[in-house]
């Protein structure tokens, strides 16, 4: 299976290596309403929108480089017709690499990165059926980033509470 990629174009590099590497907390809004397992669940009003809005939310750091983290967002879109899962990894990666999903040790896929702001590059990955079922009876899932061609950096993020916290999302 692979990971539905966006339909925008990949970003040029933005070679800002001399900030650093590590995709802010700040990148999720929202107050904590509810915590499964490693998963919270956070809620805000976005400006212009009606009603609240609810992710799941999980900040993680690379277990061997303390200044690489990712921010990993789980949303339902405002007209509940699709799941998705933004990633937000730090500034000063490698675009044109993309980022690759790994669960409980099999290759899921890789998705582009579709922009980046202040807080990071953000991947959106649309999550079809298949895909779920994995996060869903899953452990744990790897990102892989590249801050250079050579080096994959693999950031480790928790599976457990995901499963209940989906099922919680308004």
């Amino acid at each position: 299976m692979s990971i539905t990629r966006a339909a925008w174009p990949a970003l040029a590099v933005a070679a800002l290596l001399s900030l650093p590497l590590t995709a802010s907390p700040a990148a999720a809004q929202g107050a904590v309403v509810a915590t499964y397992g490693d998963w919270e669940m956070r809620c805000d009003t976005p400006p212009g929108a009606q009603f609240e809005q609810c992710s799941l939310f999980q900040w993680v750091q690379a277990e061997n480089r303390d200044n690489i983290g990712l921010v990993t967002l789980v949303v339902k879109t405002a007209d509940q017709a699709a799941q998705l899962m933004r990633v937000v990894a730090p500034l000063g990666i490698l675009l044109p690499a993309g980022m690759g999903l790994t669960i409980d040790g099999e290759q899921v896929g890789r998705a582009e990165f579709i922009r980046c702001q202040v807080e990071g590059c953000y991947v959106e990955i649309l999550l079809e059926e298949e895909l779920l079922e994995q996060l869903e009876g899953g452990e744990t899932a790897e990102f892989t980033i590249f801050a250079v061609p050579e080096e994959g950096i693999v950031v480790p993020i928790s599976l457990a509470g995901f499963s209940e916290g989906f099922a919680a999302l308004p």
